[in-house]
């Protein structure tokens, strides 16, 4: 169900507009109607309150729990069941955070992440993305909301933005909290500086050379490393919070020194944060994780060249929750084949 559709409903049972963010903040925020010193019976139209048993009913249905894996350091994955049968991956993160998904699978196809070996099943509406966040607002606190689940967010504008304008408002969320995180998309660059809410952004970086990236991320929008800094670096003087760089460190395929030049080239100077992520082991995929002591090694000499650089372990690794490893396990086996590279190429 699209938000949109949701405040249709509601306008045509008389609903004036806050009403309407009245109804949506008590479910978004895991309220009871009856909180506070306003009661339904007391505010809401007659036909609104009627409906409100069935509405609520609907709500809670778009995102039901089907299990949970909690994680040694304090995350859980959870497998979300959809209305028609579909399901996602959410992440409870460690420190009130949750990573929510965007999409059923992914087109982008990064040949080191499970999610795009299954492509493109369907997308999520923006009703889904905020029931993610009320499921994981219903077990924990969540202050912070990271786009970085199963899909590319920039693929599925509309639905995201909608669900960020919500989780920013009537979800009582930070909007520095909200973190959209794409491989680029120089339309998610325009709509998200022109939005009320501005999340803040991470940017799939992974490499500096454009010829390895298109090999990495095939089906990426074709902006190079500098490209894709540049629209980075305006966006982040715009809302004032730096952009957050992703970088997937590959043993033997990123993390060579000709790449720790090319960062020092590119992000020196830019408000702008490195974050470095060692890979999250795949089964039947070529690529290695490097050890813990040669990615410090790579953050801190990039630290000392000017480049603010934080060294991150997946929260939930352990329960193939990570970046990188979540998939629709209980989605239908309809699925579009993605051709894969070696390391080494």
């Amino acid at each position: 169900m699209q938000l949109d559709v949701i405040r249709q409903r509601l306008r045509a049972l008389g609903a004036m507009p806050l009403h309407e963010q009245r109804v949506l903040r008590d479910w978004v925020q895991c309220q009871p109607h009856d909180q506070g010193r306003r009661r339904p019976s007391d505010f809401l139209p007659k036909p609104v309150r009627e409906a409100l048993p069935a509405l609520d009913a609907e709500l809670h249905g778009m995102a039901r729990l089907i299990s949970t894996h909690p994680a040694d350091d304090g995350s859980a994955r959870l497998l979300v069941g959809l209305i028609d049968g579909q399901a996602v991956e959410t992440v409870l993160l460690p420190r009130d955070g949750v990573c929510v998904s965007s999409q059923v699978g992914c087109a982008v196809g990064c040949q080191f992440c499970m999610t795009g070996r299954d492509g493109l099943i369907r997308q999520v509406t923006s009703g889904e993305i905020v029931a993610q966040v009320v499921l994981a607002r219903a077990q924990r606190p969540v202050k912070k909301v990271v786009f970085m689940g199963m899909g590319e967010p920039a693929h599925n504008l509309d639905n995201v933005i909608d669900a960020i304008a919500l989780l920013g408002t009537e979800g009582n969320i930070g909007h520095k909290n909200l973190v959209f995180s794409t491989v680029g998309d120089v339309r998610a660059f325009e709509r998200l500086a022109a939005g009320v809410v501005k999340p803040a952004l991470a940017l799939s970086l992974h490499t500096t050379k454009p010829a390895l990236r298109e090999r990495l991320l095939p089906r990426a929008p074709k902006l190079t490393p500098r490209e894709l800094v540049e629209h980075g670096e305006r966006y982040a003087r715009l809302t004032g919070y730096p952009v957050q760089f992703q970088w997937t460190l590959l043993e033997g395929v990123n993390d060579g020194a000709d790449e720790m030049d090319g960062i020092v080239e590119l992000l020196k100077g830019k408000h702008a944060v490195l974050n470095m992520i060692p890979y999250n082991t795949i089964p039947d995929l070529a690529f290695k994780r490097p050890s813990w002591e040669k990615a410090r090694a790579i953050a801190a000499v990039l630290h000392q060249r000017g480049v603010l650089t934080k060294l991150r372990d997946s929260a939930g690794q352990d329960v193939d929750g990570g970046c990188g490893q979540l998939r629709a396990r209980a989605a239908n086996p309809r699925t579009i084949p993605i051709r894969t590279i070696a390391a080494d190429q």
